[in-house]
């Protein structure tokens, strides 16, 4: 018998139904940067809605953020970027500036699938890097 063999009468494994799914993700703003002088409104287009767009300002370290926030929600949603999108997850702001995540199309879907209807989404950023942190809650009666 191995250790391995032994160990595993006291495992837990994770939960197949999970009450809350979380990402998080950290970017360098620079590499978002130099995505933006290279190849301009062709990344913008790809990855941000129009909404993010303006309310970044064309800000670098705004734009990280986003990009960081969309990546921790793809996490969260448990299948990276490639099947949900990157425009199907949007980050918006309340009037305080308080961040917050809409999901549209393949990633709402997602999002419904698992139950995930209640999320929640904290950004920051230094000089150098952004990094965002999803929370996101299965509904109440949710299977």
């Amino acid at each position: 018998m191995s250790v391995s063999d032994d160990s595993s009468r006291d495992a837990v494994s994770p939960s197949r139904n999970p009450r809350l799914a979380i990402g998080v993700d950290s970017v360098e703003i620079a590499r978002v940067a130099a995505s933006v002088t290279r190849y301009g409104e062709r990344f913008l287009g790809r990855v941000f809605t129009a909404a993010e767009r303006a309310r970044s300002g064309g800000h670098p370290t705004a734009l990280a953020g986003r990009f960081a926030a969309k990546e921790a929600t793809a996490k969260a949603l448990g299948t990276g970027i490639g099947p949900v999108g990157w425009r199907n997850i949007e980050v918006r702001n309340e009037t305080t500036g308080k961040p917050y995540v809409v999901l549209h199309a393949a990633a709402a879907a997602r999002a419904r699938s698992l139950g995930l209807l209640e999320w929640h989404l904290s950004i920051t950023h230094n000089r150098d890097v952004a990094t965002a942190f999803v929370v996101a809650y299965r509904a109440d009666g949710a299977s």
